[in-house]
């Protein structure tokens, strides 16, 4: 038995797939063609958006395993909305450039409605850490507990 359905891996390739598909049509050409240099901050958003687009290419093979980079999107979504279009929409100073990017950003209201939630909620928050040190083996003989690498 899977843990997860084979509809929500569906479902999470589909969304792999939206981003792949509109990435890839309005903002990959444009980044790829840029010639010159980029400012600052424009270029952290290329590199970063051409990241992401790459790293949601291999989802649609490895859906679960590319849960983080979903999360990333929803999580940075959800702040930018909440700490810069809500408090403007609110004060009325909400220009065109911002009105565009939180209506963008509001899609992200699928994605809750993709993830896999169990899933995350086991692998993610019920499951073990990772060790921060390796542990060594105690030969055979010696009192029981545990040694750790430095």
């Amino acid at each position: 038995m899977r843990e997860v359905s084979l509809f929500r891996l569906y479902l999470l390739r589909a969304m792999y797939l939206l981003v792949v598909v509109g990435l890839g049509m309005f903002a990959v050409p444009s980044i790829l063609r840029h010639a010159g240099q980029r400012e600052l901050a424009q270029g952290i958003v290329d590199a970063m958006l051409l990241a992401f687009w790459l790293l949601c290419i291999v989802g649609l093979r490895y859906p679960l395993r590319m849960l983080p980079v979903l999360l990333w999107e929803l999580v940075w979504k959800v702040l930018w909305l909440a700490m810069v279009a809500w408090p403007a929409w609110r004060a009325g100073t909400m220009d065109a450039d911002t009105a565009e990017n939180a209506f963008n950003c509001s899609l992200v209201v699928i994605l809750p409605f993709v993830l896999p939630w169990g899933y995350l909620v086991r692998h993610y928050l019920r499951e073990p850490g990772d060790p921060w040190r390796n542990e060594r083996t105690v030969p055979a003989g010696e009192p029981a507990r545990t040694v750790f690498e430095g």
